[in-house]
């Protein structure tokens, strides 16, 4: 059963079932309802780029949202249920890679059948997919880091409550992390 089929009611039936009925939910369905349609694609979005793998993405997002209703959480605004919705989800995408480092994994893709730069195929494309392999090979915080400022326009502030940095550190990471892609990419360049 996908996420998206699942009810306010069955979430809650199976967060009280997982823990102590004494934990409330804090939002209502409607409220539930309105906020995963402003928040699920931006996430998913996340979620595929942090793992690279969409059916992990779309598991992670499940877990996500149901461990963000199960926290029972009071938050002041909008922003600070988007950041920790994020931030629930940046641990769990954390989670998934230690978990799949320590495993070998038998569904990996075949670098050497993605069709190289000047097969015919568009440069915009070809210039996407060596983004994302390039992000691939990158640890998981400064994905994360990489892809809040430039592809979701998060501030310093709002990347450091996510990923759990402090403030004064982003600055630097961002660097190092663009310099880290930046090398990647001439490194495949050079190949």
């Amino acid at each position: 059963m996908r996420f998206h089929d699942v009810t306010f009611i069955d979430a809650e039936a199976a967060a009280t079932r997982d823990i102590s009925a004494d934990v409330a939910l804090q939002m209502d369905e409607d409220a539930f309802r309105g906020f995963y349609e402003r928040t699920s694609r931006m996430l998913a979005a996340y979620l595929a780029r942090m793992t690279g793998d969409r059916q992990a993405a779309e598991d992670l997002l499940q877990d996500s949202y149901y461990r963000f209703l199960r926290s029972g959480a009071t938050l002041d605004s909008e922003a600070h249920r988007r950041h920790y919705l994020f931030r629930i989800a940046t641990n769990l995408a954390r989670d998934r890679f230690r978990q799949t480092r320590l495993q070998p994994r038998t569904d990996a893709i075949d670098i050497d059948r993605v069709p190289a730069p000047g097969d015919g195929e568009d440069a915009r494309a070809n210039r996407r997919m060596d983004v994302t392999r390039a992000m691939a090979q990158m640890p998981p915080r400064e994905r994360s880091m990489l892809w809040l400022a430039y592809a979701q326009g998060a501030s310093h502030e709002e990347i450091s409550e996510v990923v759990g940095v402090g403030r004064a550190s982003v600055k630097t990471l961002l660097f190092r992390a663009r310099r880290r892609l930046a090398s990647l990419l001439t490194a495949k360049e050079d190949a």
